[in-house]
């Protein structure tokens, strides 16, 4: 029951990060205003790098660029690691 409102907050930040990966393939596709590349790895880097890196490969979105090729999944390697440990020193 402990872990209910953490996972959801989770999974609601990396549910966001999705959508604004998606969203910014679509804006770029249609010329308009863009999410800036600092708003989308922030939403990353805040817990939401999972969401970033399915969303990455599944609009095809920000993949040529270095610091999301191998930031986010650095930033998922991290976020992996320290849930691995709060878990296990926590709960």
């Amino acid at each position: 029951m402990k872990l209910l409102l953490p996972l959801l907050l989770l999974a609601a930040i990396n549910l966001i990060t999705f959508c604004a990966y998606g969203i910014d393939k679509w804006k770029a596709q249609t010329g308009r205003w863009r999410i800036p590349e600092a708003t989308l790895l922030w939403m990353a880097a805040i817990g939401g790098s999972l969401g970033a890196w399915i969303g990455m490969k599944a609009f095809h979105h920000k993949t040529q660029k270095n610091k999301f090729r191998y930031g986010v999944p650095a930033l998922l390697i991290l976020h992996a690691l320290l849930i691995s440990y709060v878990y296990n020193n926590y709960w």
